[in-house]
């Protein structure tokens, strides 16, 4: 067995604390404590359900939703991945561009989902598609740019620098073989199509949101 675990960015320091990024892995703890607290009840009534959204029902969940997990290697996997890609296109956005991007790549996510299984009744939940929409735009943003993670090959572990491109585009191939799987809370399932459509939406809006004076900073590298 073996995994990748990115970590940070080893090639930059943001220029202003990446607030917005914190808040957003604060959201996240408290919505799976709260989930902890309430139970089926609670995710029922604030994840994303397909035949619901589609009915015209309940669409707030397409925003609720992404705050939501389905256990703590779900949410500890997504945070790691966010801490490690959030605060670079935090810096380069903008903290309010920034977080109104991250919403509308989860919205975006979710709604990929839920159209390509609009009668499910399971819910869907997870940061997974937000958080897929800020490493697209850090693939367009710093392709180049060495990622500082972990790799593990069975019993071996060891701290690697590895290309954002390389990385993240293998992690995208991988979600494209993968795509058509549901994501269900009963069995852990994976909402693949949700990480293509965040990925797809932050790579082709990243540049918008990062603004011209950012454009221009980049074009003259």
């Amino acid at each position: 067995m073996g995994g990748l675990i990115p970590l940070s960015d080893a090639s930059r320091r943001p220029t202003r604390l990446p607030v917005i990024t914190g808040l957003v892995i604060a959201v996240n703890l408290f919505v799976f404590v709260a989930e902890l607290v309430r139970g089926e009840t609670f995710v029922m009534q604030w994840s994303a359900i397909p035949t619901q959204i589609v009915s015209g029902h309940h669409w707030i969940t397409l925003l609720t939703a992404m705050f939501m997990h389905g256990s703590w290697s779900h949410i500890i996997g997504n945070m790691i991945f966010l801490w490690a890609f959030g605060p670079e296109i935090e810096d380069a956005m903008g903290r309010g561009r920034y977080l109104v991007f991250y919403l509308a790549g989860g919205v975006v996510a979710m709604l990929a989902q839920v159209l390509a299984d609009a009668h499910s009744t399971v819910p869907n939940l997870g940061a997974s598609g937000a958080i897929a929409a800020v490493m697209g735009a850090f693939m367009v943003t710093y392709p180049r740019d060495q990622i500082r993670a972990v790799l593990i090959i069975f019993i071996f572990v060891r701290i690697t620098f590895i290309p954002a491109a390389l990385l993240i585009g293998f992690w995208f191939v991988t979600q494209l073989f993968h795509a058509g799987t549901v994501a269900q809370v009963q069995t852990g399932g994976v909402a693949y199509l949700a990480h293509v459509g965040g990925f797809i939406f932050g790579a082709v809006t990243a540049r918008w949101f990062e603004g011209t004076r950012r454009l221009g900073e980049v074009s003259s590298d």
